[in-house]
């Protein structure tokens, strides 16, 4: 198997007050094309800030960070901005959804940014909201929509740019255990059935035991990389 994306002693500090904090202490890993990687451990522990290194949605301060042979470090805004756009899905634990639109409209959204006619791109988000199985909610607003539907929405949004690999941030920390767990498999058979990377942030030991491999993350270094438990 392939490897997609590649972290390599990647450091990230911030500054609070007079203080320097470190979040990550030097982090390498490689991400496989088409597995589900988990990237799991306490509040606190540099998850999130990692998650957000690797989607280019910030900079390391030491470190390289290499996408699809595309080392992060070395793009201008507008190269990292259409990498985000092009090879890139993120999903998060608040949805992010446009109150103002309906399901169908947020999940169109990417594709009219990207320029692809109206036509186009509201067909193809109705077969996206059809595959996460909102085909009879796609009119609705996100305040008419359970928090699990509200997340399947910013799921198929994530998904409609086809996006080589897709990014969550704690997916289902908004959620209760039950319907967390429905977002989890839905993740799982996507990441199946279209062949697509998956690399998901949590704190739940059960849900980072559905991927396929677990980094296990403490205090801005890796504990252990681990195969998931199998069965799940």
């Amino acid at each position: 198997m392939a490897t997609f994306l590649e972290v390599r002693d990647v450091k990230k500090s911030y500054r609070m007050g007079k203080f320097l904090v470190p979040a990550l202490r030097g982090v390498s890993f490689d991400v496989e094309t088409g597995e589900f990687l988990s990237i799991f451990g306490p509040s606190g522990s540099g998850k999130s800030t990692l998650l957000h290194l690797m989607g280019g949605l910030d900079r390391p301060d030491e470190g390289e960070i290499i996408v699809d042979g595309s080392n992060i470090l070395k793009l201008n805004d507008d190269k990292l901005a259409e990498l985000r756009l092009i090879k890139i899905g993120f999903v998060f634990q608040f949805f992010n959804l446009l109150p103002r639109l309906t399901a169908l409209r947020n999940v169109e959204l990417p594709l009219t940014i990207a320029g692809v006619p109206e036509k186009e791109s509201l067909k193809r988000a109705e077969k996206m909201l059809r595959l996460v199985g909102l085909e009879d909610r796609m009119n609705h607003r996100p305040s008419e929509l359970s928090g699990g539907e509200q997340q399947r929405v910013a799921i198929a949004r994530a998904l409609i740019s086809n996006p080589k690999i897709v990014l969550g941030d704690e997916p289902t920390g908004n959620l209760d255990t039950k319907t967390g767990w429905e977002i989890v498999q839905l993740m799982k058979k996507l990441n199946e059935e279209k062949k697509q990377t998956f690399v998901v942030v949590t704190h739940d030991p059960h849900i980072a035991e559905a991927a396929n491999r677990i980094v296990h993350l403490k205090d801005g270094l890796i504990a252990g990389i681990e195969e998931a438990p199998k069965g799940r």
